[in-house]
């Protein structure tokens, strides 16, 4: 009997060592290198007929010009919100993997979905941390339809793959990655060794035998996916499910997909039958008071294909502190103390002794810089304390030397501004629109000077 390998690795960021050290020279944490047994390379089961990745390969090699470039058939998931992050709905033999905080909604978005796909396909829903029992109460709780979605309660993944061939789903749900395990890895499920094999075995059977996979995936305290960073190498799509506890919206971003547009976003909301998707978000963003107060303001951020509607809002007051606070919510903090010291050098606005408070409106996450002017113009606002328009959208991007810039997808932004009924926009000089767009002035502007001036 040979002697078995054995290697070193990091259980926060999955860096490999030949031999043990104190601190991981990659993540720079101490303590978390480990040792475990490098298991034997195994095949995932395939159908007959078909060709693997492990053992034998029947590979040809092709020029590009040669290989077929027809649209991969995707099929529906029964929602246009997941199917829109998605990147138009599920490749047969993609694997996906689902990240979110406990109690977001990952199992019952999941579930709603393999009820609805088992009508029309043959489906698989295997779970690793509820029994049967739960599954079949929940989803009695939300009215779905049970009676052709097969499940199975298993957390061995050699089991889990040859069961799957035996019933040849074209959709399997694993739930969760963490809790799935391999015979050969010497190691607790839920480690890194674990998770890597796990989740490289079951794309490997994804890619075989043409069956999609969704995974669920825990998270850290910090908000990204726990397990090795191999993980989200490995595997197709990547999306988180987002959502605070005092919010019934909930947020489906897509981080990485193979098959789409990333940073699309899909909005939910959290019902008693169930997550119920969201047509039309900017409307749920735009849930303003009757009384319009200052430094509040409306801009227009695109996110992945479409644009969104969102309200930011801008607090200035007096400090008592030798070092006034910035504190910012949905937008970044170092973006917030460039603008600053820009509406300072270029606008004359002296906040060094206020402490300045941001919030984007709705839980929204924006990280594109069209959102720079509008920042800016809640800020006056709330330091004149002057109220703006209600009927007022702004957008642009701001540079070091107070010029306006222009942002991508301009005309489709301000024709959503347009449906939601605002009448006036602030944007770009090369943002404005060749011909007028019925019931809407819009206002080019170049500079800062020249935009706190159209407001002011």
């Amino acid at each position: 009997m040979g002697k078995k390998k054995t290697a070193f690795v990091c259980s926060d960021c999955g860096a490999e060592f030949a031999r043990w050290q104190g601190q991981c020279s990659e993540c720079k944490a101490w303590n978390t290198v480990t040792e475990f047994r490098v298991p034997s390379v195994k095949a995932a089961p395939r159908s007959a007929g078909t060709t693997g990745y492990a053992g034998v390969v029947e590979a040809k090699i092709q020029t590009l010009d040669e290989v077929n470039l027809e649209s991969l058939p995707r099929f529906s998931t029964g929602f246009k919100e997941f199917d829109r992050v998605l990147g138009g709905g599920v490749v047969p033999g993609s694997a996906i993997l689902i990240g979110g905080e406990p109690g977001a909604g990952k199992s019952t978005l999941l579930l709603q979905t393999m009820c609805l796909l088992a009508q029309s396909m043959p489906t698989l829903y295997v779970t690793g941390e509820e029994s049967l029992q739960q599954v079949a109460m929940r989803a009695k709780r939300l009215g779905l339809p049970t009676d052709k979605l097969k499940t199975l309660a298993e957390t061995n993944v050699e089991t889990i793959c040859q069961l799957a061939l035996r019933e040849k789903p074209a959709i399997m749900v694993i739930d969760s990655i963490q809790v799935m395990h391999m015979t050969d890895v010497q190691s607790a499920p839920g480690s890194v060794s674990q998770v890597r094999e796990s989740a490289a075995y079951l794309t490997r059977f994804a890619k075989q035998n043409q069956v999609a996979i969704i995974m669920v995936g825990h998270v850290t305290k910090d908000g990204t996916l726990a397990g090795p960073k191999v993980l989200e190498h490995c595997i197709d799509c990547s999306i988180l499910l987002e959502g605070s506890s005092d919010s019934r919206f909930r947020t489906l971003r897509g981080n990485k997909n193979r098959f789409g547009a990333v940073n699309e976003l899909g909005v939910f909301a959290m019902t008693g039958q169930g997550l119920k998707e969201v047509n039309n978000p900017s409307a749920i963003f735009l849930n303003r008071g009757e009384e319009q107060t200052p430094g509040s303001l409306v801009m227009v951020i695109w996110e992945g294909t479409r644009p969104l509607l969102v309200e930011v809002q801008a607090l200035v007051d007096y400090s008592q502190l030798a070092n006034p606070r910035r504190v910012t919510v949905g937008l970044e903090q170092n973006r917030l103390a460039m603008l600053l010291a820009v509406l300072h050098r270029h606008g004359g606005l002296q906040v060094a002794d206020q402490d300045v408070f941001v919030n984007v409106v709705g839980g929204v996450k924006v990280n594109e810089t069209s959102a720079d002017l509008a920042l800016i113009t809640a800020l006056v606002s709330s330091f004149k304390n002057y109220a703006l328009d209600k009927q007022l959208v702004v957008f642009g991007e701001v540079g070091l030397g107070g010029e306006i810039r222009p942002v991508p997808s301009g005309q489709e932004r301000l024709r959503e501004a347009a449906k939601h009924g605002f009448k006036r926009a602030i944007v770009p000089v090369a943002n404005k629109p060749k011909e007028d767009i019925e019931g809407m002035e819009v206002i080019g502007v170049s500079s800062l000077n020249d935009a706190l001036q159209a407001l002011f």
